[in-house]
């Protein structure tokens, strides 16, 4: 048996498991990852980040994401803010501006003053990028437990829907959200699901339900996505506040489709351990 070591971080209380794959060898199982992943009986995590070499020329780091049934993604947002965070703190790279890969191409992640800055690229909103099986449309109506659900959608790296609620504290998110995500005829690889209320044309709330995961206390890809599908339709300005469970993130986008789509947010190291395997 060996052990493994580890940090514990959150971004906004959406929270990880953070391994540097560089230093030390990390062969995990899906068994594995859900076992640490359990609140009770492991670390307890939304997903596991881990830091690895990169496999092109001209990037500094390689970032995988596993959700906590062990699925693995292409994107997460707040935890890339955890990713540069983590490889500063630990002596990995001292650089202002980190070039990574990640399943979904290639982000720049910028340390700044008021926290880390993400490049997320731009949203894509064909539905064969998600990928989803409904013809193209500004706003999507699927019936869902004998209602009808408006939604739009949009790709940051992974497939988000976006529900416009009148309140979010009264929004059926597990219901609606597990519902959405059970419909793999329409959502292939399943699906994120946002439910936000637009309080002004610059901050919203939000509240997401994440797959494999469940509801977490942020998203930052779908803080993203909220944001790109509210300002395609005219409903908020270039900068917008999201305020989630665990606090705020900024996200600023022209509107410009070609354009990417910036995130600024805190990324907080909680402790540092040590796990047998």
């Amino acid at each position: 048996m060996t052990e493994l070591v580890f940090h514990k971080m959150h971004g906004l209380g959406n929270d990880f498991m953070v391994f540097d794959a560089i230093n030390q060898s990390v062969q995990l199982s899906e068994q594995q990852i859900r076992a640490w992943a359990d609140r009770r009986f492991g670390v307890g995590f939304d997903q596991l980040l881990l830091v690895e070499s990169p496999t092109q020329l001209g990037v500094d780091f390689r970032y995988r994401i596993f959700n906590a049934d062990g699925s693995e993604v292409a994107q997460c947002g707040n935890g890339a803010r955890c990713f540069a965070r983590f490889v500063r703190e630990t002596g990995l790279s001292d650089k202002s501006v980190l070039v990574v890969e990640t399943a979904s191409g290639i982000i720049h992640l910028y340390h700044e003053a008021e926290g880390v800055r993400v490049n997320m690229a731009a949203p894509r909103f064909a539905p064969e990028a998600l990928p989803m099986t409904l013809t193209q449309a500004p706003t999507y109506l699927l019936t869902v437990a004998d209602d009808v659900i408006a939604f739009g959608a949009v790709s940051m790296g992974n497939p988000h829907a976006v529900i416009q609620v009148e309140n979010i504290d009264t929004a059926p998110v597990a219901a609606v959200g597990a519902a959405l995500q059970a419909r793999t005829d329409i959502f292939p690889q399943s699906v994120n699901v946002g439910f936000v209320q637009v309080l002004g044309r610059d901050h919203v709330r939000l509240r997401v339900y994440e797959r494999g995961a469940g509801e977490t206390m942020a998203c930052g890809t779908g803080a993203s996505a909220a944001m790109a599908v509210l300002r395609a339709a005219d409903l908020v300005d270039e900068s917008v506040r999201v305020s989630l469970l665990g606090g705020d993130l900024i996200i600023r986008w022209s509107g410009v489709l070609d354009e990417p789509l910036w995130m600024t947010g805190p990324a907080v190291t909680v402790f540092q351990g040590r796990i047998p395997v």
